[in-house]
């Protein structure tokens, strides 16, 4: 799909706030209400607009420690990687799970109330998922940075 500039602006928008109304929307980017709503429909449609969502306080929910574990697979192939992917998917304190180059295979974000909420995460779950070779956990000591506003323009 071709994006122009006004795409690219409403995208832009849209990010920063995506509880504004397509009249306000409208008018941030230039057009009429009618226009602009065609064109969010057909970036919903076309799949560049994945969803809305809620940014929400993890220490309000009591969800503070968030740990960054690097996974090591004993077998890398595709049948082995759907597994580890689909084992992970189950779990809700993974937030984030992608597979990457390098020494490890995968990069996980996972957000926990506790020391001991991870603790149990790792040996109740991680440890005993099969084909787990090496585990390399750091948590985090303060978010610096977190952009939820993608660079489109």
């Amino acid at each position: 799909m071709k994006l122009d500039k006004i795409d690219l602006k409403i995208l832009t928008h849209l990010q920063q706030n995506a509880r504004m109304t397509n009249a306000e929307l409208a008018e941030k980017v230039g057009l009429s209400p009618t226009p602009c709503l065609r064109r969010l429909r057909r970036l919903e449609n076309e799949g560049v607009i994945k969803g809305y969502r809620t940014d929400v306080d993890r220490d309000v929910l009591g969800l503070p420690v968030t740990v960054i574990i690097l996974v090591k697979l004993e077998k890398e192939d595709e049948t082995s990687l759907r597994a580890f992917e689909a084992t992970i998917a189950d779990r809700p304190e993974v937030m984030e799970c992608s597979l990457v180059t390098g020494k490890y295979d995968y990069f996980l974000r996972v957000v926990l109330p506790t020391l001991t909420a991870y603790e149990a995460f790792l040996s109740d779950s991680l440890l005993r998922t099969d084909n787990v070779a090496t585990i390399e956990s750091s948590f985090t000591l303060r978010e610096v940075l977190r952009r939820p506003v993608l660079p489109v323009g």
